[in-house]
């Protein structure tokens, strides 16, 4: 067997972003420059980690993965697995694998380094929500967002880019921590992190030069991603990576991502990478991880479905106290409506590929069904599919724990006619005739479970 690689790679950026200027007039302090991308009141981990899958399959003709890893550190359930609702929206085989490999940052390098040493293909999907107290730089900092990478064998002509090397170095210190069911994060001094990051990072950076028979002048392209911003800058410039260094766009403009900063910025690396060149992946996290690729002539016609740099610049403004509440900080009065009953388990097995998969059904006639009907003798999965909105409802009674609901009979390409609640969307901007794309959300949490479906967005 060859060596192992990249087949495919994608991020998912949230909608809505924080103007961080806004933040020090309400906290009293914190803020800075630039923006951060914040998830909406109806996603969570699982939802993006959806997003970014979809993206990272969509469009090329790509291998079907028999393991899905899911790595966050902030995972919408603990017990039980959360991988298996990302395998549902994606409608993989039922022989194919989902784990999680949840708690920590460096998790995610956990399930990229088992993808790369299996064989077959495998899909590693990361996501974070990333919270902090109001005015503390981490709320500033850090943002919410997703990544996926299809990891699979050399002999798939459609390989982006192959390892070359790889180097690692563990130690046990405090640097960042957070107990369970804690909404923040806390930090140990900043000095003492960046004295044992920066000698772990140059370790392990040497050993994957050497396993790759490589110097660091003939490296072309350095993501290193870490939730210690001090130890990062403190490396690259111990590194000398000058201006092969990816993603101080991307702080700029979504910020840290946490768990899904590493894949994130391999990604935004491949993004701008040409055929032949050799990108560094460099993980500070609990120790340091180094993985080097190098491209291959397939990234000269790879086309990625939304470039990391397009959603970083792109995106609508929340303001800050939208986002206080939608994050629990600022507690607010309730909708005075009936809260949502709790989901029905054995419903929802029962609807598995409706509710997870959005596969209608068609008659003998031809025409599409949605939800599918009994007696219907083909399935039609329409998560992909784009339609038009007929008419719509702004609702301002519906429970909801944001404000107005948007409701659209949506006229899908293809066939099928449904009704469907829109999000990231402001209403003044919603009009009859325009186009929409489905999205993989949360309706609710009742009991602590959650309602996952789908909705529409504006195109």
């Amino acid at each position: 067997m060859g060596s192992r690689g990249i087949v495919a790679a994608a991020v998912y950026v949230p909608h809505r972003r924080l103007d961080r200027t806004t933040i020090a007039e309400v906290a009293g302090g914190g803020g800075g420059t630039g923006t951060r991308a914040v998830a909406g009141y109806d996603e969570d981990t699982t939802t993006m980690g959806v997003e970014a899958a979809r993206a990272a399959l969509r469009g090329r003709d790509v291998p079907v993965p028999r393991t899905l890893w899911f790595s966050t550190a902030n995972p919408a359930y603990v017990d039980k697995t959360n991988a298996t609702a990302i395998h549902a929206a994606l409608r993989l085989e039922r022989g194919s694998s989902a784990f999680d490999v949840n708690g920590s940052v460096r998790s995610v390098m956990g399930a990229l380094c088992a993808a790369l040493q299996g064989s077959g293909s495998h899909l590693v999907v990361s996501a974070d929500l990333r919270a902090g107290l109001a005015g503390g730089s981490d709320e500033a900092t850090f943002g919410d967002g997703a990544a996926a990478l299809l990891v699979g064998d050399s002999d798939d002509a459609s390989l982006l880019a192959e390892v070359i090397g790889e180097g690692t170095a563990t130690e046990e210190f405090l640097d960042r921590w957070r107990t369970p069911g804690d909404v923040r994060s806390k930090v140990w001094e900043e000095r003492f992190g960046e004295t044992r990051y920066v000698p772990l990072g140059e370790a392990a950076w040497d050993d994957a030069l050497k396993s790759a028979g490589l110097v660091a002048d003939q490296v072309d392209r350095i993501a290193i991603a870490g939730t210690h911003g001090r130890a990062v800058g403190a490396l690259a410039k111990k590194l000398g990576v000058g201006d092969r260094l990816v993603g101080a766009d991307v702080a700029a403009g979504v910020g840290n991502l946490g768990a899904a900063q590493p894949v994130a910025l391999l990604t935004a690396a491949l993004e701008v990478a040409e055929p032949g060149q050799v990108v560094a992946l460099v993980v500070l996290a609990d120790g340091a991880d180094v993985v080097l690729f190098r491209t291959t002539d397939a990234i000269s016609s790879w086309t990625p479905s939304r470039p990391l740099a397009d959603q970083a610049a792109g995106g609508a403004p929340i303001d800050y106290g939208t986002y206080l509440r939608w994050r629990g900080i600022l507690p607010v009065e309730p909708p005075r409506r009936p809260e949502p009953a709790r989901p029905s388990a054995s419903a929802a097995g029962r609807s598995a590929d409706w509710k997870f998969g959005f596969v209608g059904s068609s008659a003998a006639d031809g025409a599409v069904h949605l939800p599918p009907q009994p007696g219907d003798t083909r399935a039609v999965p329409m998560a992909d599919a784009k339609g038009t909105i007929a008419t719509f409802t702004v609702d301002r009674l519906a429970y909801s724990p944001s404000p107005p609901v948007v409701f659209a009979i949506v006229d899908f390409d293809g066939g099928g006619r449904l009704p469907v609640e829109l999000t990231d969307v402001d209403v003044d901007r919603v009009r009859i005739g325009a186009r929409v794309e489905l999205t993989f959300r949360k309706l609710f949490t009742a009991d602590g479970i959650h309602n996952y479906f789908w909705k529409a967005r504006l195109i």
